[in-house]
């Protein structure tokens, strides 16, 4: 059998350094009362330190600094994401960077009872109190359990525009009505007029956006919003003069799925038979695919710095600068052209 090794503690370091228990207690908190002291001995006790193996417990840290320079991570997402064509895995991404070039430490949080019940486990996310501050992000926001760390002064970021709770949650998000609106001006500016947009049933903050984006742009013609329920008839569209299709995008591409599986059936392509945007980009980050490109990485890095400046009170959570829309850049794709290259069946 092993013997478990024991960790070193504040007064094997003492004796390892040849100093008192109170000069390491001194040198490992950051000396933050100023007491004068050598630098060689300061060095020592480091060294010692390090020689022992020694790893401050997490939670004495905490009480005795109010900091522990760990970040939190909490997602709704039924499984967490790995898979690089994964919408969130940019953002993580980003988040590992800038968390690391700060010196921050990252937790992932996970809920109680499965993860089809973490919407819900406000006892999951209660526990997110154990770091400086959280970062989350997910489609829909659980009002009262994020309300009340808003309540308590804890520092959390969501990642994505959050219009809930009156407007009170820290964000960095996308522009998504800007995007959206130039991908369909780029539409009318080759001659279409009746454009058809798609989008799933889920009513998300990130959805309704790109919606207002559209009906911006698409204002006084006859361009209509379908709600996939179900399949779509793009031969029965084509028929009612619809020249192009415009899909939103979601981590489950379920409508880009929907319309791609019809062009198919169909035998259609674009843009001959029906040009195709999306208010994002596709699965795989197709680049032959008309739409514009959610900036994920960098809405990860954002989110860290705005973290990190609310956890020191560079910010209050009441600070314009702490919601913030960073620009979609347009991808100019091959599925876009003039309207009328092809006719209805």
């Amino acid at each position: 059998m092993t013997t478990r090794r024991a960790m070193p503690r504040q007064a094997d370091i003492a004796r390892e350094a040849g100093v008192s228990q109170a000069t390491v207690s001194v040198v490992l908190s950051g000396n933050r009362a100023r007491v004068r002291m050598a630098e060689t001995t300061r060095l020592r006790v480091l060294e010692a330190a390090e020689k022992l193996g020694y790893v401050p417990d997490p939670v004495a840290t905490r009480l005795a600094s109010s900091r522990n320079h760990m970040l939190g991570l909490y997602t709704f997402k039924t499984t967490f994401p790995t898979d690089v064509a994964d919408s969130y895995y940019p953002i993580l991404v980003g988040v590992e960077e800038e968390a690391a070039a700060l010196g921050q430490d990252l937790i992932l949080f996970t809920g109680r009872g499965g993860a089809d019940r973490r919407d819900h486990d406000a006892a999951a996310i209660r526990r997110t109190r154990v770091a400086d501050g959280c970062l989350f992000f997910g489609r829909h926001v659980p009002d009262e359990a994020i309300g009340g760390l808003l309540d308590s002064g804890f520092p959390l970021v969501y990642i994505g525009r959050r219009p809930e709770l009156d407007n009170r949650i820290p964000f960095v998000g996308a522009d998504y009505v800007r995007a959206s609106a130039k991908v369909v001006e780029q539409l009318i500016h080759h001659g279409h007029r009746n454009i058809r947009y798609l989008r799933e049933p889920d009513d998300a903050p990130s959805s309704t956006d790109r919606e207002r984006g559209f009906r911006q742009a698409t204002a006084g013609l006859p361009a209509t919003v379908h709600r996939l329920d179900g399949g779509i008839d793009l031969d029965a569209w084509r028929k009612e003069g619809v020249t192009a299709v415009v899909v939103e995008e979601t981590d489950t591409s379920t409508a880009y799925t929907a319309v791609t599986n019809a062009l198919e059936a169909g035998n259609l392509t674009c843009p001959r038979d029906l040009s195709l945007a999306v208010l994002g980009r596709p699965p795989g980050q197709a680049e032959h695919v008309t739409g514009f490109a959610v900036p994920r990485r960098e809405m990860g890095r954002q989110a860290v710095r705005l973290l990190v400046r609310l956890i020191t009170r560079e910010l209050g959570q009441d600070s314009p600068a702490a919601r913030q829309l960073l620009p979609c850049e347009p991808v100019a794709g091959t599925t876009v052209g003039p309207v009328n290259q092809g006719s209805p069946a």
